[in-house]
């Protein structure tokens, strides 16, 4: 698929691709001879992956260190180690974990300040 069409199924802009792209985070599968970036399936699922680090504030180092263990997990990447890799992956999970709490006591501050206002 073409960039356009990524954007449009992920909700992110064509800029955003494009910086992920440029800074190594989701390079085009292809390109056609005109030089326009294609896209497959598996690109689209990873971009998900990104698109859903976001809100939580990851960096687009950690959002490549994700990735990396990802690509070592669903690979089987040669000479890496299981255990060594499942514990990154453990620790991300910690650490989104933590961060998903973050947002909601924001958001329940959020609703309680909402409550005040209202009660004026």
């Amino acid at each position: 698929m073409h960039i356009g069409e990524l954007a449009e199924k992920t909700g992110l802009s064509l800029r955003t691709i494009r910086h992920y792209d440029e800074v190594g985070l989701l390079k085009a599968s292809a390109r056609t001879e005109g030089g326009f970036r294609l896209y497959t399936q598996e690109d689209h699922s990873r971009l998900m992956v990104i698109r859903r680090m976001k809100p939580l504030g990851f960096s687009l180092d950690e959002m490549m260190a994700l990735l990396k263990v990802i690509d070592t997990m669903q690979g089987g990447v040669a000479g890496s180690n299981n255990t060594s890799v499942r514990a990154e992956l453990d620790a991300f999970v910690a650490e989104a974990v933590e961060r998903r709490q973050k947002l909601q006591d924001q958001l329940a501050m959020a609703d309680e300040f909402l409550e005040l206002l209202r009660m004026q």
